[in-house]
């Protein structure tokens, strides 16, 4: 049995997991858009709301 402990720290690292990745690829807008639809379709609303906030307050990356 998994605990619900459990599965928001697993969500929480596949939420950073995926700024990581869209961090690393920004050099290029093609990889940036393919790895950030990847996220969108993996997470769930509030990971995906956490993803946002989390690149906006990175330097110039800019997302609607």
């Amino acid at each position: 049995m998994v605990h619900l402990k459990t599965v928001r720290i697993m969500k929480t690292k596949m939420s950073d997991y995926c700024v990581l990745i869209l961090s690393k690829v920004r050099f290029d807008w093609r990889l940036f858009r393919k790895e950030y639809r990847k996220a969108l379709n993996l997470l769930t609303a509030d990971e995906i709301l956490y993803l946002k906030q989390k690149l906006r307050s990175q330097k110039n990356l800019a997302i609607n």
